[in-house]
């Protein structure tokens, strides 16, 4: 079973539905972040969940 790490983003009412896209996919492009939920919510905000694999390293044993 994969494990993943989330990251929760506030994204407040005012801000356009362009700059809200570039904020998720510069969360993408560089923090390697993919979309796990968005919600929109009755005042006009988002509530955006990201997750990441964890991807753990097993030891070598000699």
């Amino acid at each position: 079973m994969a494990e993943y790490e989330f990251l929760d983003v506030y994204v407040p009412r005012g801000v356009s539905r362009k700059d809200t896209t570039r904020l998720l996919t510069d969360h993408a492009e560089y923090g390697h972040w993919e979309l796990h939920r968005m919600t929109l919510r009755r005042d006009g905000s988002r509530r955006v969940r990201l997750r990441r694999r964890i991807i753990r390293q097993v030891r070598a044993t000699w």
